[in-house]
Formats: C-alpha cells, sequence, structure tokens
C-alpha cells in the first residue's frame, strides 16, 4: 500500500529544521510514517552570534531530503518523485531581514542569541505583553537600538521556516503559531494585534524608515488553508536531481512548539503538553488572553489561533543523570554492572516511596541559569535539615521534584493566580520514560492529570506533516482539535494518572522552601566562579 501511495503521489512530506538535526517525515494516507531521512547540523557561533548560514541551510534541507529519498529506495524499491502535500517547520523566533532584491542583510540570527535585553525592556512595558529575548520582533527592535545599517534597506523579514517556504512557494506567509513568535497575536482576528503594530510604528517613527511594520512581516495564516505549492524553482531547490515534480500544495510553515502540540493531540482549549528531557518546557492551551504581563510566561498561539501559555525552563534532567552515573559508579566499585535502564528505573520507583514533602531534602538542579527564578547562571546543590529524613527515596524525589520545581513556578502563576483551567496535560520526553513516576510527580506538580502514549510519534517532523495532511483532508468545518481526536489519535492508547491530594500537598510543601531557600542559589552561583 505504501509503495502504491508513493508512485502515485498521495503521500504528504513533513520536514522540521531542528537546533542540531533536520529531519524529514513521510506519511501515507494512513497517517502512519513510510519513510524518513535525517541530516545532522550544527549552528555557530560569529562575531559573537549563533547562526547558520545560507548554505548550511541549503546543504542542510537538500541533505535531509536525498535521506529521505534514500530510504524510500531502500524500503520500496522506487524513487520519489511526486507529493501530495508538504509543509516545513523550524526552530521558532530568530531573524532574516531581506532586502527588495532578496538579499539577506545581515546573518541569521537564531533563537539561541540573548542580545536583545535592552529592546525586550522598552517593548514588553510599551505593549503590556511579554516580548521575550529570542523573538524576531526584540531582534528588529534591538537592531534600530543598535543604529544598524541594514534597517532602512528591509523590505521583508521573516523565520528560519519561513524563508523556506518563500523560496520553495514564492509566497511570503507564516501559519500563525510561527508568527506568534515573531510578534504578539490577537487570537480573535487570527492576526498580528493591530494596536501593538500601530504602537511600534509610532516607537520609531523618529527613524524615518520608508516601511511600516505591517508590510515587512509575513502574512498570517491559519492550519488548514493553503499556502503556496511548489515551485519548478523551489522543487529544484529541494531535488537538485531534478526527480522530484512541481506543483504539489504546501500548508502554512509552523514552528517547533505548533508541531509538537499537533504531534501530542495538544490543540484543544484547556489541554496541554510538557515535554521534559534536558531543558523542560509546557504549553497550555487557554480560554483567553492572561489578566496582566508574567515574564515567566511567553505567549504563543496554536496553528489554529487560540492563546497558548508557554512556560520554558533551561534546567530538568542532567542533575538527575548526574546522580544516576555516580550511583553507576559505586555500583562498579562492588562489581556490579546494573542496566541503565534498569538503575534508573529502579531509583525513580524509590521515589514513589518518599515522603510527599521530601522529609527536609532539597535540590537545585541547575546546570545553566533559569530565567523563570531569576538565574543568570546555576550551580547544581543539594541541602538538607540537620534533622531531616534522609532516606534514599527522599533523596530521589527531592531531586525528581527539583526537575519540574522551576516548571511548576511558572505554572502556579497560570494555574493559581491566572485561574487557568486544564482537563488534560500530555507527557513525553526522556523524564517519562520510567512508567508512572515521572506522571505521578508531574501530575502533582501541575494539580492535573498526565497521559502518556504508549507508542511515541515522530516528533515535530510528523507533526508538521500531520499539518499538512489536514489542509488537504479537512472536511468543510471541520477543526484542527477534531480532525487530530477523530482522524489522527482515535484508538490510539495511552496511561492517564490524576493527581494525588497527598503529592499535591507536598509538593506545594517542597516549593515553598525551594523558593525560599533561593537566595542560596544565587550565593552559590557568585561563591562558585570558575
Amino acid at each position: 500500500m505504501s509503495k502504491e501511495a508513493i508512485l502515485a503521489g498521495k503521500t504528504v512530506l513533513g520536514i522540521e529544521f531542528g537546533s542540531t538535526r533536520i529531519k524529514a517525515v513521510l506519511v501515507d494516507e494512513t497517517h502512519e510514517p513510510v519513510a524518513m531521512g535525517t541530516y545532522d547540523w550544527e549552528n555557530r557561533l560569529e562575531n559573537n552570534i549563533w547562526t547558520y548560514s545560507l548554505e548550511d541551510i541549503w546543504q542542510g534541507l537538500q541533505g535531509c531530503y536525498r535521506s529521505l529519498k534514500e530510504d524510500v529506495q531502500a524500503r520500496y524499491g522506487v524513487k520519489l518523485t511526486k507529493l501530495g502535500a508538504l509543509g516545513f517547520s523550524g526552530m521558532m523566533h530568530g531573524y532574516m531581514p531581506f532586502n527588495s532584491q532578496g538579499e539577506l542583510l545581515v546573518p541569521f540570527r537564531t533563537w539561541r542569541n540573548t542580545m536583545t535585553a535592552e529592546a525586550c525592556g522598552r517593548l514588553t512595558p510599551l505593549f503590556q505583553f511579554n516580548i521575550p529575548q529570542r523573538w524576531s520582533i526584540a531582534h528588529l527592535y534591538q537592531a534600530i537600538l543598535n543604529g544598524e545599517e541594514h534597517v532602512k534597506d528591509i523590505t521583508f523579514f521573516t523565520t528560519l521556516a519561513g524563508y523556506i517556504h518563500w523560496k520553495l512557494t514564492g509566497e511570503k506567509v507564516l501559519g500563525v503559531g510561527e508568527a506568534s513568535g515573531m510578534f504578539p497575536i490577537d487570537s480573535r482576528i487570527c492576526d498580528y494585534d493591530q494596536k501593538m503594530l500601530a504602537q511600534f510604528d509610532e516607537l520609531v517613527a523618529d527613524q524615518g524608515f520608508s516601511w511600516k511594520l505591517r508590510e515587512i512581516l509575513p502574512k498570517v495564516l491559519p492550519a488548514g488553508v493553503s499556502a503556496g505549492v511548489l515551485t519548478a524553482e523551489g522543487a529544484r531547490l529541494l531535488d537538485p536531481s531534478g526527480e522530484l515534480e512541481a506543483g504539489a500544495p504546501l500548508c502554512p510553515p509552523e514552528g517547533d512548539a505548533g508541531t509538537g502540540m499537533t504531534a501530542t493531540n495538544s490543540v484543544k482549549v484547556r489541554t496541554g503538553n510538557i515535554s521534559a528531557g534536558t531543558s523542560i518546557f509546557s504549553m497550555v492551551v487557554t480560554e483567553h488572553a492572561l489578566s496582566k504581563v508574567h515574564e515567566e510566561i511567553d505567549m504563543v498561539t496554536t496553528p489554529d489561533g487560540y492563546p497558548v501559555a508557554m512556560v520554558h525552563c533551561n534546567n530538568c534532567t542532567s542533575d538527575l543523570n548526574a546522580w544516576v552515573n555516580l550511583f553507576e559508579e559505586f555500583a562498579g566499585k562492588f562489581g556490579m554492572k546494573p542496566d541503565k535502564n534498569e538503575l534508573y528505573g529502579t531509583l525513580y520507583r524509590e521515589a514513589l516511596t518518599a515522603d510527599p514533602d521530601c522529609g527536609g531534602l532539597l535540590a537545585y538542579n541547575y546546570f545553566s541559569g533559569e530565567p523563570v527564578t531569576g538565574l543568570n547562571e546555576g550551580r547544581p546543590m543539594f541541602v538538607r535539615t540537620p534533622d531531616a529524613h534522609f532516606t534514599l527515596a527522599n533523596f530521589m524525589r527531592s531531586h525528581l521534584y527539583s526537575a519540574m520545581a522551576a516548571l511548576k513556578i511558572g505554572n502556579d502563576i497560570l494555574l493559581k493566580e491566572e485561574q487557568v483551567k486544564v482537563d488534560s496535560l500530555m507527557g513525553h520526553g526522556g523524564l517519562f520514560k520510567t512508567p508512572v513516576v515521572g506522571q505521578q510527580l508531574m501530575a502533582a506538580a501541575m494539580n492535573a492529570p498526565v497521559t502518556v502514549m504508549d507508542t511515541a510519534s515522530e516528533g515535530g517532523a510528523w507533526g508538521m506533516a500531520i499539518l499538512a495532511c489536514f489542509m488537504t483532508e479537512k472536511a468543510p468545518g471541520e477543526t484542527l482539535p477534531d480532525y487530530l481526536s477523530n482522524r489522527i489519535f482515535a484508538g490510539q492508547s495511552g496511561t492517564t494518572i490524576a493527581p494525588k491530594a497527598e503529592d499535591v500537598a507536598g509538593f506545594d510543601a517542597f516549593i515553598e522552601k525551594y523558593k525560599a531557600t533561593l537566595p542560596a542559589e544565587k550565593a552559590a552561583v557568585e561563591g562558585l566562579r570558575n
């Protein structure tokens, strides 16, 4: 069936540009992956700016697509020459400004750059809306504040996904979720916030630019609409061999947040997802905008334009992993070589027998700075009272709590202060690999049920392919949440764990001590300089 779908040009392609890997996923009419391609790449620090060159971008895209073609050939013995639809996603935010000749005016400034503090410090109070440093508008305004010569020549600026889409279709557009990382979105109209656009133009009026902000921003499109077709030139850019036919429709380009929401069926109001690995973040789809600005919370949108409150924390499992490695080293001294997965499972499960508040033990997992708690640098730290209930169970639970603590602080603002309602959360990432443990403690942190699916999806690239499928398959009036629930995730099984009252109370008690002891963590940063 897959071979026939490929030959008939009915397969759909999603490609996502991640920080270290570009991934392509080809799906058939059942929405299952039938082939994949990858290409590893890495950003570079040039003149103190994290960037990828245009050569990097095109080599990466073409290398990833070539890898996909080779996978199709190896699996099915046929060439991939025609697609039913496709779409591109990438790391959100960043800054790619172009002039009227389509030339990139400065090297691509990625989301990783933290050079826009002054711009954010002015835009956030002006808009009464949190503008993080990685957002595209922050980069544009910082360039203006810096007096950079190129700004007057801008006729268009966009993100990485928007750039790829433009070059393959000729269309200067973005999906609304991706656009929400460039400039604030008004979900009521599924477009840039009109008042804030006017405020920005007034702010820079004295510069005498020939452009207004809206004129140089990409057009905003919701999921489900056509965003252009693959041109002959675009087909050659994607597949220099010339074997790929032009004409396939493209859906709006999206960001990795939007594809993550799609891939975890977390686009419905009052749902969300939590990704927990080296870093940790949550995205909750809210029923309305927040009542005031919270610098701990970024407001973006779903691919169909609903407001999403995002809490992003830099630190999650790195310190946990370090302690597990220490236990592994200790076991080795006695001639034991435990299986790593078994070691993690044993230690994690022990935490479920601990005191709900960790019995007087406290840990900070800060390998790096943590903006949510005001730390520019981190120092992993463990501390306890002399009369603490110092057991292995409490030790492990304190470190698992610590991995979730900054996320809980951000979400406590969302759930307690802003009274945002959450019916369900989807958990994914390494923290949830050991069954039950991560789920149960995360449910306590968020005071909401947490579900982990039995089978992991192919991630953002698969989510992008599903958004392209939605464009071609949706029935009149069918919404993205209904499409995902009824056609993509129907029948899939998973485990859901509801919060236990004693765990919720215990985590709340832990977090109060955690916040009260933050000055000690800050002192450790100052006292332990390299």
